[in-house]
Order: C-alpha cells, then sequence, then structure tokens
C-alpha cells in the first residue's frame, strides 16, 4: 500500500503510542505526511466539579483549570510527536477537537486527503483509565478510507 498521508487519532495512552509508532513507520518514505489529532471527547464538556464546588466563581475557576491542564498535556504530546517525526524527515501537522471520537475522526478524514486512518485498539479489561469509547461501527461506515487499528501492547 503506498501510504502518502496518514491520520492518526491519538491521546498518549500505550494503546495510542502503539498506533503513532505504526503510524511513524508507514510515513517513512519521502514526501509522507502525518497528521496528528487528539480527540477530547465529550464528556470533558461538562466536567465542572459541581458536587464539591458551592459557587459558580469556583465552578468556572475549575472549569478554566481542567481546559488549561487538557491544552498543556495535548500541546506537549503533539511537541513530542513532532519532534519523532521530524526526526524521521516525516511533514507533521497537528489539530484537536472535541466531541465523540469516530464522529471527530470521520470529520477530520473529510476535510483532508489522507490515504490511511490509523488508531489504538480498546484498551485490554483491567487497563486503568477513561475510556473515550471508540465506536468502531460508526467510524467504519463513515470514514471513508482504510482503517489501521494497532494491537494494544499488553495483548
Amino acid at each position: 500500500m503506498k501510504v502518502e498521508s496518514v491520520l492518526l487519532a491519538s491521546h498518549g495512552t500505550a494503546g495510542a503510542v502503539q498506533a503513532e509508532k505504526a503510524a511513524l513507520e508507514l510515513c517513512e518514505r519521502e514526501g509522507a505526511r502525518l497528521f496528528h489529532l487528539v480527540v477530547v471527547p465529550d464528556f470533558w464538556k461538562g466536567m465542572t466539579g459541581d458536587d464539591w464546588l458551592n459557587n459558580a466563581a469556583s465552578r468556572i475557576r475549575f472549569g478554566r483549570y481542567v481546559e488549561n491542564e487538557l491544552q498543556r498535556e495535548i500541546a506537549e504530546h503533539a511537541a513530542t510527536l513532532a519532534d519523532q517525526a521530524e526526526k524521521r524527515g516525516v511533514a507533521f501537522g497537528h489539530g484537536f477537537a472535541l466531541g465523540k471520537p469516530a464522529e471527530c475522526l470521520i470529520e477530520a478524514a473529510r476535510a483532508g486527503k489522507y490515504n490511511l486512518a490509523v488508531i489504538g485498539s480498546p484498551r485490554p479489561k483491567g487497563t486503568p483509565g477513561f475510556r473515550s469509547r471508540m465506536v468502531l461501527e460508526t467510524l467504519v461506515k463513515g470514514l471513508g478510507l482504510p482503517l489501521l487499528v494497532v494491537p494494544h501492547p499488553g495483548r
């Protein structure tokens, strides 16, 4: 398969890092491009701490804190991946979206010209962390390009 442009959905978990490695290897040909998309699942939208913050000002401050932490983590992760791409001579772009992971990936695929989308597989049971619930059926039906699902390193 001739890969010129890869759309990578990743967010820094162990499974996503495996997907990043695979995407970088696929792009190791002259002129290949990698676009890194981080999807912040829409459940973060309502993260206000209502259960323990007792006034509006505190809730707003906490909401801003959560947003700033997410932005910082996304920027750090993107910078690390950009460095890896640069070392391999891969053109790199980055973006993020807030919403349902499958729908955001489909929208990104439609907005660009990609040969392949790459994602990590779901985490094995018992692996800690949030599950963003990528709905694979929705993704496969709407993506419109080949999809590579990279196995989790714990499998």
